[in-house]
């Protein structure tokens, strides 16, 4: 029994420092992709085994640390959003379209900051009734996205007010169906602000519009109040004079807005927002 230990602790010895490192290393990183290998519960399919191949990784480099972060970033946040009044103006115009500055009567497109919206709705399920915890999540086809809001000088179309009388009009609004990926795009404007309120969109999700089983989810998007700033700096925004009605200042936003804020980036020509929706549909 003595002579195998030693032929044992003989072969160890006659390894180098660096190779036995070397080897306790890869050892480490084994045991830490064991640990992380489960399922991230609430994403969509995919999702899950990108995130674990990071993590394990970046044991080994900071370069896949870094990647493992900028996937975790990226992933779609499939959260149940509060839902927000529908306010004063809708107007259920039945308008299948993606850019939806014009007024169809007119020809005339409002002038503004161009805005790029991106909406991408997702299905989310009950995990524990399903064999897939990733089935929990997944994006919603065939939903229909109403978008309207105000123009640069905070008039809305379609709607009498003590302010304004836009009868017969529809700039500033649409609909569109998501796609496979559960996505619906418009084009549009940065909408202006008038008194008693923060910048929004109002924004509207039907599913099933025809059926007895038909869902609706009504709810307001928000933007940046340092970017708005930026924005209402040019023409045609800075006609109305500097707006008094920050986020925080909006009663409609302090329940719940901060989780409807657009998620805005600078383009070439105006901005683009985005923004993730989480839908919990019997």
């Amino acid at each position: 029994m003595k002579k195998p230990q030693k032929t044992r602790i003989s072969a160890i010895s006659k390894l180098k420092r660096r190779n036995l490192l070397r080897l306790l290393g890869g050892t480490a990183t084994v045991a830490l992709a064991s640990c992380v290998r489960r399922p991230l519960v609430g994403l969509p399919s995919g999702a899950a085994s990108g995130a674990t191949s990071g993590a394990a990784s970046s044991a080994a480099s900071p370069a896949a640390a870094s990647a493992a972060a900028s996937t975790a970033a990226s992933l779609p946040r499939c959260v149940v959003k509060p839902q927000q009044t529908e306010g004063p103006y809708f107007v259920d115009a039945a308008l299948n379209r993606s850019d939806i500055r014009s007024d169809r009567a007119s020809g005339q497109v409002k002038p503004g900051v161009p805005l790029n919206l991106v909406i991408q709705v997702f299905q989310v399920g009950n995990e524990s009734s399903n064999a897939n915890a990733n089935a929990a999540c997944r994006p919603l086809s065939g939903a229909i996205v109403d978008v309207w809001h105000c123009d640069a000088a905070g008039v809305y179309s379609g709607v009498q007010d003590p302010r304004f009388d836009t009868g017969g009009q529809d700039f500033l609004r649409g609909y569109q169906t998501t796609n496979s990926d559960g996505i619906a795009e418009f084009l549009t404007i940065y909408p202006g602000w008038y008194p008693g309120r923060a910048i929004h969109i109002h924004f509207k999700v039907r599913v099933g519009d025809a059926s007895p089983q038909r869902y609706e989810f009504t709810s307001q998007l928000y933007f940046d109040d340092a970017i708005s700033d930026q924005v209402y700096t040019q023409p045609p925004y800075a006609a109305p004079g500097q707006r008094i009605q920050r986020n925080r200042q909006d009663g409609i936003f302090q329940r719940g807005g901060e989780q409807l804020l657009l998620q805005l980036s600078q383009t070439e020509r105006g901005y683009l927002g985005k923004f993730e929706l989480g839908l919990a549909i019997a």
